[in-house]
């Protein structure tokens, strides 16, 4: 399965989280370690905020270390909130259409999981699109659709009931199509401001996820930086350093949100249309 992360605080390179930390997401694309499938090599995606309104985004379908544009842009890029990805296909084409984040106006999703045969659930998902939103629809991933059904129940006004509508939809759709294991997913979202985060799975055994647990343990991100503010916080699907006890595992069925670096959980149910 995929890795992600998510940072929030202080402006710091890129390159201080994909390359530099002892289980940087880049070593996490090569020797993951809580999950079976231990490499990511499908693609990768980083989407950072700066000066603009809209984030900026790259990607490609080579695996992340073998990426030499990837380590000269992290090594220039400084945002204070930006989302990163290295894919492990459940199935669809590898294409940089198909590589994470997704975005959309501010905002920006990644996704680890999957849609329980989703070949058999796509076409009923994709009819519930708003037309607005279906045309920017470019590749042939469940996530890219799970992020496009979450702004059509109003993700952008409401974040929490936007994704649980979502979900609350495809298992809906599975139960009717016979699908018993519907959904697995950690999400990651930023508009900006803010970033969210969900883990559930329909099963109740859902990916790992972790936030970080104080400045302090952010800092082990990159002891070498002395600007760090107090509010600093990453979201990782593994910790990027070996001291665990700075990372708090996400509660199973969570909705997380960091604003001003200030962590908030709440459970997270579906919500069915």
């Amino acid at each position: 399965m995929c890795r992600w992360l998510a940072y929030s605080g202080a402006p710091i390179f890129l390159e201080d989280v994909l390359f530099k930390t002892d289980h940087s997401l880049i070593d996490q694309s090569l020797h993951a370690r809580h999950t079976s499938n231990t490499t990511n090599a499908d693609g990768f995606g980083v989407g950072w905020y700066a000066t603009r309104d809209t984030p900026g985004v790259y990607k490609d379908i080579r695996p992340a270390w073998n990426d030499t544009n990837l380590k000269a842009l992290a090594a220039q890029i400084e945002s204070p909130m930006f989302l990163a990805h290295v894919r492990a296909s459940t199935g669809s084409p590898v294409q940089r259409s198909n590589c994470h984040p997704f975005n959309y106006g501010k905002w920006l999703l990644v996704h680890n999981g999957l849609i329980g045969e989703y070949e058999k659930l796509r076409r009923d998902l994709a009819f519930s699109v708003s037309p607005e939103l279906f045309p920017l629809i470019g590749g042939s991933t469940d996530s890219e659709l799970m992020f496009m059904l979450a702004l059509t129940y109003g993700m952008e006004g409401d974040v929490k009931s936007g994704l649980s509508r979502m979900a609350g939809l495809v298992e809906q759709v599975a139960e009717e199509r016979g699908v018993k294991s519907a959904l697995q997913m950690t999400l990651g979202i930023s508009d900006g401001e803010s970033l969210y985060a969900v883990r559930y799975s329909t099963e109740g055994n859902s990916r790992s996820l972790f936030h970080s647990a104080s400045r302090d343990a952010t800092a082990e991100i990159a002891p070498e930086l002395s600007r760090f503010s107090r509010g600093a916080r990453a979201i990782v699907s593994e910790p990027l350093s070996d001291l665990e006890q700075d990372w708090v595992p996400v509660p199973e069925a969570s909705f997380l949100r960091i604003t001003g670096g200030k962590v908030s959980c709440e459970p997270f149910t579906p919500i069915r249309p």
